[in-house]
């Protein structure tokens, strides 16, 4: 039987721990705090998936060590800026030939690398053996065992298809692919374009407004996406377009929420207070931008958000600045 550590007691991470055990792997996860572990011990996690039943097969320490021991697959589900500074507590506990499956929808900002990179880095593990999954994956769905797919890449065939073959229920549909670079690519910036369709609608707009920013956010992510050698292909497929709608359109997406909030006039700060987090996008855009400038990547929606978000500049002037833009092919 497989077994599987799960690092991180958030949202996707215990949906996704469920999903394993669900598909029959025997899933021990890791949390910080004993309050959350007790909770999930106790077969659910009512701090962030509150009135979902999770499956028997879960169980929950503070332990790495406990967590990783005899562990063929070990998922890392923690913040993506808290990714390098965790590795550095416990990236001793991986075990040498386990399969490393990231969640992590980011870019890492000051060095502009993807959640892969990061654990490659970090936490010294090849990269055949790093997986990612990306998707249309949000979690209360998910936990309520309705219908999804995603897409399992790992640039090794094998080790893509021994954890999609473990992702595997009946609710939930494991595709596989080699293209790491597109399918974390189109997790990240899915995450800042949906800021723009939620401050889109914030002020007023409607869908024809919230349709052009996803369809010309999509053309952002490809042209920055192929300039670090992904497949085009993926941005058409459930890690590009797939996730980039249900996050941009979902009232379960955190990132198009505080960009609804932020259109309907709320500072950053504001929003933060209201909702008691951060949305991935607020945190990534800067780091996403500068990558994109590093390789002379044009990203105006991306730079319009980062203005909002990190200049102080109003929603509603984001609109002209868009809208103002020399006229071009559609192509380019």
């Amino acid at each position: 039987m497989t077994t599987a550590a799960v690092f991180g007691t958030g949202s996707w991470g215990t949906a996704y721990a469920a999903v394993l055990a669900d598909g029959g792997t025997t899933v021990r996860m890791w949390g910080r705090r004993q309050a959350v572990v007790d909770q999930i011990n106790a077969g659910s996690n009512e701090d962030y998936l509150p009135g979902i039943p999770l499956p028997a097969g879960i169980t929950a320490t503070t332990d790495p060590a406990e967590a990783t021991d005899g562990a063929d697959i070990v998922v890392l589900a923690v913040p993506s800026q808290t990714l390098r500074a965790n590795l550095a507590d416990w990236g001793g506990a991986l075990p040498g030939d386990a399969a490393i499956v990231s969640l992590m929808k980011g870019v890492e900002l000051g060095t502009t690398k993807r959640m892969s990179e990061v654990i490659a880095e970090a936490g010294g593990v090849e990269p055949g053996r790093i997986v990612v999954v990306s998707g249309p994956n949000l979690a209360k769905e998910i936990a309520l065992k309705q219908p999804a797919a995603s897409v399992v890449a790992c640039v090794d065939e094998t080790i893509a298809g021994r954890v999609a073959e473990a992702s595997n229920p009946p609710y939930f549909r494991p595709y596989t692919t080699t293209d790491v670079v597109g399918a974390e690519l189109s997790g990240a910036v899915k995450n800042v374009i949906a800021l723009a369709v939620g401050m889109a609608e914030g002020l007023g707009m409607g869908d024809n407004s919230k349709a052009s920013i996803i369809t010309r956010g999509l053309a952002e992510t490809s042209r920055l996406g192929m300039a670090l050698g992904a497949d085009p292909v993926t941005f058409s497929g459930l890690a590009g377009v797939g996730d980039l709608i249900a996050t941009c359109m979902s009232p379960l997406s955190r990132n198009r929420t505080f960009g609804l909030n932020l259109g309907r006039g709320m500072s950053v700060e504001e929003v933060v207070a209201v909702t008691k987090q951060t949305a991935e996008g607020v945190k990534s855009c800067e780091s996403i931008l500068q990558l994109a400038h590093d390789h002379g990547v044009e990203v105006p929606i991306i730079e319009q958000v980062a203005a909002v978000v990190h200049d102080g500049r109003r929603a509603e002037d984001v609109v002209g600045a868009l809208m103002g833009r020399a006229l071009k092919n559609e192509a380019h």
